[in-house]
């Protein structure tokens, strides 16, 4: 029987209540390591690939080698070189790139992403978390919980990882302080209220030592916990629910090796199909029926959530790449703008209006952001006051596109729910989009204060009434004794002046009124203002 620990009831240093899983076969489980610099990322999969006897002797010898000519362990075994290849990397002792390693058990297979932990390569760890199941997130026992910590916690959240192992390292440097790791929990603990995870599993673990990596280590006998590899091996993945998902299905290519056949190829992502299901093309909205399901090694009777293949269908219907084929009793939502958490990972600000090609699934079109709605503040995880987007910031906008898109919350799958946008001269990923389709009341959490801040404000004199008046009577009269020093006769000059006492508040008002139409061309439609009425 496979256990997980609940976020939610789970104590610091004792065991957590658990959650069953009867499955005999574990699905193939990607997951991730993330967290702060120099906090020992690169170290645990090395560790982990050894501990899982998933590296032969002649890559033993050639890690020795690297080790004592590129290590940072004084001529030891440097288990971060095994997956650091690139030669900044081992130069600098820092990982750069995502790097990619598949190994199994006797009970599961994995796929895990070594992210860097540097906030100029944010871009990079969000590549490697859009695919993950589960994420193991590092955190250094003796400097505790890092601002790019709290950014990862929240990207990999954003990017719908319901499940961490929180693993606190470098324990052999703080003496296996059992005070030290609860501490840190605790305050993970009160971090992570907001994040949604739905299973947090605590660890105390050393890297380099192999502590509780692939069984419970003797320097730690007040953890009543699981080691980290029995842990994912175990871990019930979010596979099975996909299944019971509405069908989607982006159409990548039209397969058409002759005259006689004509079939849809793409990834089921959600959702089960069988022969004879009625489907929907999106966004044209044809109905036909599933006649085969066609793979390399035969037809089908059904497919589910994570398999390729190809559908035939008994009418001949126009879909093309980027069209979805959809359960015809439930349909996603066909739309030309959608609300979106971006990452915005360009070194230039976003502005709103400018305009941008958006991948969406197996679609691209245009597209323009239109609104900032507000930021958030990666050290509270609160609303912000909205304004351009800088590197590495997070905001929530409407992304409004030049043609029908099929759209999906990113929660509820992937596939649908998440967007790329890309410079149209540099062909830069500027961001990445994930689709929120809650009610906006749920989204607009900005506190009032921090929505005036950002709301355009209608430009108002500060001059009461009477106030206003005697200004109006000097500005005249000033105006009617300047053209009488000029040469006017004093007729023209009581003329001019009278004239400018009425006519100058008028233009007065005029002006504020342009002022404010182009500051609400630019603001949020919920946030414009009326005009108020008078000066």
């Amino acid at each position: 029987m496979a256990y997980a620990f609940a976020e939610q009831d789970f104590a610091p240093g004792a065991p957590a209540p658990l959650v069953a899983s009867h499955a005999s076969e574990k699905a193939l489980l990607r997951f991730i390591t993330c967290g702060s610099v120099d906090d020992g990322k690169s170290t645990l999969i090395g560790r982990m690939l050894l501990d899982a006897r998933a590296i032969a002797e002649d890559q033993i010898a050639a890690l020795d080698r690297d080790s004592k000519k590129f290590g940072t362990q004084n001529g030891a075994l440097d288990f971060a070189l095994l997956v650091d290849g690139l030669a900044a990397e081992r130069e600098q002792g820092i990982t750069i790139d995502v790097a990619y390693r598949y190994f199994r058990t006797d009970k599961r297979a994995f796929i895990v992403a070594d992210t860097p932990g540097h906030e100029q390569y944010t871009r990079n760890m969000a590549t490697g978390a859009s695919t993950a199941d589960l994420a193991i997130l590092l955190i250094d026992a003796r400097k505790g919980i890092l601002p790019q910590t709290r950014r990862h916690a929240f990207i990999v959240s954003m990017l719908g990882v319901r499940d961490v192992a929180l693993a606190i390292n470098k324990m052999d440097l703080v003496d296996y302080s059992e005070a030290r790791f609860n501490e840190i929990v605790a305050a993970f603990h009160d971090m992570a209220r907001e994040l949604n995870f739905r299973t947090v599993a605590p660890l105390p673990i050393s890297a380099l030592n192999g502590d509780n990596i692939a069984a419970l280590s003797e320097r730690t006998p007040w953890f009543l916990g699981e080691a980290l590899l029995p842990l994912l091996e175990n871990i019930e993945t979010a596979c099975a629910q996909d299944h019971e998902e509405p069908f989607r299905f982006p159409v990548q290519w039209v397969n058409r090796p002759d005259l006689d056949f004509r079939g849809f190829s793409g990834w089921v992502a959600a959702g089960a199909i069988r022969v004879g299901d009625e489907i929907v093309s999106l966004p044209s909205g044809k109905a036909s029926r599933v006649h085969r399901i066609v793979t390399q090694d035969g037809d089908l009777d059904a497919a589910l959530a994570g398999q390729s293949v190809t559908l035939t269908l008994a009418d001949e219907i126009d879909a093309s790449r980027g069209d979805v084929l959809v359960a015809a009793e439930k349909r996603p939502q066909v739309a030309s703008q959608a609300r979106a958490r971006l990452l915005w990972t360009a070194e230039t600000d976003m502005h709103p209006g400018a305009s941008y090609i958006v991948k969406l699934g197996a679609r691209t079109a245009n597209a323009t952001v239109a609104d900032i709605h507000h930021l958030i503040d990666i050290h509270t995880f609160a609303p912000a006051a909205a304004r351009p987007i800088r590197l590495n910031e997070i905001a929530l906008a409407t992304v409004r596109f030049d043609r029908p898109m099929i759209i999906g919350d990113y929660c509820d799958n992937r596939d649908l729910g998440g967007l790329i946008l890309i410079d149209r001269i540099t062909n830069e990923t500027v961001a990445f989009g994930l689709i929120d389709r809650r009610p906006a009341q749920e989204n607009e959490e900005a506190s009032e204060g921090e929505r005036a801040a950002a709301r355009p404000q209608r430009p108002r004199s500060r001059l009461r009434p009477p106030a206003r008046l005697a200004s109006a009577l000097f500005s005249g009269f000033c105006v009617g004794a300047g053209a009488v020093a000029l040469g006017a006769s004093p007729a023209t000059g009581l003329l001019l002046g009278f004239a400018d006492a009425l006519l100058r508040p008028f233009a007065r008002s005029v002006y504020a009124d342009h002022r404010l139409n182009r500051a609400n061309a630019a603001a949020p439609s919920e946030e414009r203002l009326d005009s108020g009425g008078g000066i």
